[in-house]
């Protein structure tokens, strides 16, 4: 038998541990209650919002955050029935709700469009059952269009992908609901957190499967 060295150990159990978004959130303070997860503030009316959903929102802020004209990133639930949801409601399903991301940006700098190419770059748009290592309903990749132009705009693309590689994309195209933001320490957690993300993002196998669906 075969037996690892104890920092070897460690590192595949962190692994393993991680290979879940959100399971190794921050411990809560035993003695504040956490505050529900109310609906997001109206943005100003120079500003606008897209809302995709494309597995653990961990990952989705980051590539958003990193175009000009973003100026704000979003971790919540969307897209279901249940009001004010909180992480534990949503995993365990029956809520409706989506893992999603909330896109705050300035028309004036960048489009919908280029928000739209971004999102496609950062999903496999061939699972059914969730993305990458998590499935299930709350990981499922989805649209929500908030106007005609935006659906139109994501249907065009999605037959795009579809004559481009020939296999069904699964990825749905579904009217805006409410969107709830997600717990204080689920925001940002890409820098909040940067060596637990690394772990969950390898042993996700999300950068590998992006690759091999996207190239380089």
């Amino acid at each position: 038998m075969t037996h690892l060295k104890p920092f070897t150990a460690l590192v595949a159990f962190s692994a393993f541990a991680l290979a879940a978004c959100g399971t190794q959130s921050p411990i809560q303070p035993e003695t504040v209650a956490p505050p529900a997860n109310l609906a997001s503030a109206p943005v100003p009316s120079n500003l606008a919002t897209a809302v995709f959903a494309g597995g653990c929102f961990w990952c989705m802020e980051k590539p958003f955050d990193e175009i000009p004209g973003v100026v704000a990133t979003t971790s919540g639930y969307t897209g279901g029935t249940l009001a004010n949801p909180t992480y534990e409601q949503v995993g365990r399903g029956g809520t409706g709700h989506f893992e999603a991301v909330k896109v705050t940006y300035d028309p004036a700098k960048v489009s919908y469009q280029k928000l739209l190419d971004t999102y496609w770059r950062q999903i496999d748009p061939f699972d059914a059952f969730g993305q990458f290592c998590d499935k299930g309903e709350t990981y499922l990749p989805a649209i929500f269009y908030g106007n005609d132009d935006e659906k139109k705009a994501a249907e065009a693309a999605r037959e795009v992908l579809f004559a481009r590689f020939k296999k069904p994309i699964v990825v749905q195209i579904l009217p805006a609901k409410t969107f709830y933001d997600a717990e204080g320490y689920h925001q940002d957690y890409y820098q909040k957190n940067p060596l637990r993300y690394a772990h969950y993002r390898n042993g996700c196998g999300r950068d590998a499967r992006l690759r091999a669906v996207w190239g380089q």
